[in-house]
């Protein structure tokens, strides 16, 4: 049975080339299928592994008791004064507790290319705002100085809009500001521009409030001991969370509509792809019907004759799902794009095509391939040897 499988496999491959229009109506199908796939999970991808790592294991948030976001947080002057005298918290080298007083303001720019403005996150960060997030490093310029209109610019953030290169000026709140260095953390923060707190309090009017405390734990496992001592405090009014935490419940918020919709529409495209593979393999079962019915007349078994017609079929798809998967590799993966974030803020991200999501496209093609072979097949299995011989 083996040695018949083979043979007609052999025999259906060999005449692929007289059926060439009919074989790239499925791979072409399928091609556009995994390749919408992979892209669209590909910008889901990047946006969860770009939220994701912005967040430190040992770095708590302190928010008003009720935020969902830092943007819609506000704590007082007093909330991150206790925050600092908390047990718990880590002390910096000259021995002064790593926190972060910030404030987080939307400030509108043009994007390259356009004349509408844009959002753009400004973030006022505490003398240890820098220390607490270990992985940006300046790689132009320098930091701002504490007190000037000065801006540290995320690379995301100068790539995606006019102005933000080191030495420019820009116009923000009626006053200029100048663009002194550009950082890269590998995360959300290179969306951002960061300035220091008190500069962005007095150019907001808003002297005496923060959206969040970030502090810095001598050890995850003090988070708990540390968020009793605050919100157990009828002073305060606060939440507190692991900033890891935070940033992995935004990816639900901030890429779950981008899966919902690659899903619904891999879930069309596919439907569309099933139908085509169906017609086309019904259409070479039936310019096949003598040859299928001589090879039964012959000795040839049923089971080969529906192996072949399968065969035939996923490898075909395989063809088309390698097509897309390369296309959307070769087209996104690495692409730098911005969407809207959380706070209606703008989030830089690049696309990743990665190997399990080429894995999971082929298997979509592969599945796709074999519901569209199977009828096709069981219908070349079971013609009628005699009525098929004189078909034609």
């Amino acid at each position: 049975m083996i040695k018949q499988i083979f043979e007609i496999v052999l025999l259906n491959l060999r005449s692929i080339p007289e059926r060439l229009g009919a074989s790239l109506v499925i791979v072409i199908g399928i091609a556009g299928v995994v390749g919408v796939f992979t892209a669209l999970f590909a910008m889901a991808n990047g946006i969860d592994s770009t939220l994701v790592a912005s967040g430190e294991e040992n770095n708590a948030m302190v928010m008003r008791g009720g935020s969902q976001a830092e943007l819609n947080s506000t704590i007082s002057r007093q909330a991150l004064e206790l925050a600092s005298t908390t047990p718990g918290v880590r002390q910096s080298s000259s021995g002064k507790p790593l926190v972060s007083g910030e404030l987080i303001v939307i400030a509108e720019l043009p994007k390259k290319g356009e004349k509408l403005g844009a959002n753009v996150t400004l973030r006022g960060i505490g003398e240890f705002g820098l220390e607490l997030r270990p992985k940006l490093k300046i790689v132009e310029g320098r930091k701002f100085t504490p007190g000037l209109q000065e801006l540290l610019v995320g690379k995301g953030a100068s790539q995606q809009f006019e102005g933000l290169a080191v030495g420019n000026t820009i116009r923000l709140r009626g006053a200029d500001w100048t663009v002194v260095g550009i950082f890269v953390s590998g995360d959300a923060n290179e969306s951002e521009i960061f300035t220091d707190t008190a500069t962005a309090q007095t150019a907001w009017g808003r002297p005496n409030s923060f959206n969040v405390a970030l502090v810095g734990l001598t050890d995850p496992d003090q988070l708990d001991a540390f968020k009793l001592a605050l919100t157990a405090d009828p002073r305060l009014n606060v939440e507190v969370r692991n900033q890891r935490d935070y940033f992995t419940a935004q990816t639900a918020q901030t890429s779950g509509g981008v899966k919902a919709l690659g899903t619904a529409v891999a879930v069309i495209m596919a439907l569309g792809a099933i139908f085509a593979a169906l017609n086309t393999m019904y259409a070479s079962v039936s310019a096949r019907t003598r040859e299928i019915a001589t090879l039964r007349a012959i000795g040839f078994s049923g089971f080969p004759v529906v192996a072949s017609v399968m065969v035939e079929a996923m490898l075909l798809a395989v063809v088309g799902g390698l097509i897309g998967a390369l296309l959307a590799y070769v087209f996104f993966n690495g692409m730098t794009v911005s969407t809207l974030g959380s706070g209606f803020t703008q989030l830089v991200f690049n696309f990743r095509v990665t190997p399990a999501l080429v894995g999971f496209g082929m298997v979509l093609a592969i599945f796709i391939g074999f519901i569209g072979g199977l009828m096709p097949a069981i219908r070349a299995a079971r013609l009628p040897v005699t009525t098929a011989l004189r078909a034609g």
